[in-house]
């Protein structure tokens, strides 16, 4: 049987849904593989006429996933643009963010703040004063108001999607299925059909979804968490993962510093000059002692 190449666009536990040309099939991996992500290319073999094997996964240009100390979870495949979206209300979680931003930075993402809800003018300096940190570091923040203006939430959202294929990470309750209602028409629909192809009940938001809004942007939609563990990147990783570590790398002492309590490290000078946060150190030594504990 002819060989088929599709691209992943929905993903639920070992069941995935390909899009093969104007059509979309069943997929499952060969035994127990669950290495696949939404956005992949694979190459597939028919099995009924809406149901396909995985054969292969095609080369992939970057990977995102988040990990805890025993196994990892692959978000999605192939992105060139993460965004971060936050709100004014409810409250965000700092962690989440800063962790987003350091792994779009490890697998080579671009990313972006979206704070929704700027209507909330009371909120506002606020929550802008805790994003400022992110901003500081050259992070684009953009603000919108998805419910109060949303056409203006696409003229701002819209011209940087185009020609990438983006992601939309936060908490629940950040607005970001408003949000992606807004820039995809129809995406209820094509959600909610997509449940019921992986019998994932009603709670449609709990798989991640891929969005082709033309031939050259797509739009993945993951669901709302709360945690955001990088035990999969090593100390290396790390230390390049911050972008204001950049200057300061291989300033140190001891070409083996671990940037934590040794003398003459160059970041925690930096740090006590001001160039450096702390609240971005301190995740850092979170992050690498995670790095540490991975059991897989």
């Amino acid at each position: 049987m002819k060989e088929l190449e599709g691209i992943i666009i929905a993903a639920h536990g070992r069941h995935y849904v390909a899009q093969v040309s104007e059509r979309t099939l069943q997929c499952v991996t060969r035994g127990k593989k669950s290495d696949v992500a939404v956005g992949d290319t694979v190459f597939l073999k028919a099995t009924s006429a809406d149901q396909a094997v995985i054969e292969k996964i095609g080369d992939r240009r970057t990977l995102l996933y988040r990990s805890d100390q025993f196994k990892s979870k692959l978000l999605a495949a192939n992105l060139t643009r993460l965004f971060v979206i936050v709100a004014t209300e409810p409250g965000y979680s700092d962690d989440l963010v800063s962790r987003a931003l350091v792994a779009a930075e490890a697998a080579g993402i671009d990313a972006h703040i979206v704070l929704n809800k700027a209507d909330l003018a009371d909120l506002l300096p606020k929550t802008r004063e805790r994003l400022s940190l992110y901003a500081s570091l050259g992070y684009p923040l953009h603000e919108v108001s998805a419910k109060s203006e949303p056409d203006a939430m696409c003229g701002v959202l819209t011209p940087l999607l185009q020609w990438h294929s983006s992601i939309l990470i936060g908490q629940s309750g950040m607005g970001k299925s408003s949000i992606i209602n807004l820039l995809v028409p129809g995406a209820d629909i094509a959600t909610r059909e997509i449940s019921e192809v992986l019998d994932s009940g009603k709670h449609t938001t709990t798989f991640t979804r891929r969005y082709s809004i033309d031939e050259n942007t797509s739009i993945i939609d993951s669901p709302g968490f709360q945690e955001f563990g990088l035990y999969h990147l090593s100390e290396g990783m790390l230390e390049r993962a911050f972008r204001e570590f950049s200057p300061h790398l291989g300033q140190c002492k001891f070409y083996n510093c671990h940037h934590l309590q040794e003398p003459g490290c160059a970041i925690l000078e930096a740090m006590e000059k001001g160039s450096v946060a702390p609240m971005r150190h301190d995740l850092y030594r979170q992050l690498v002692h995670e790095s540490s504990q991975k059991l897989y």
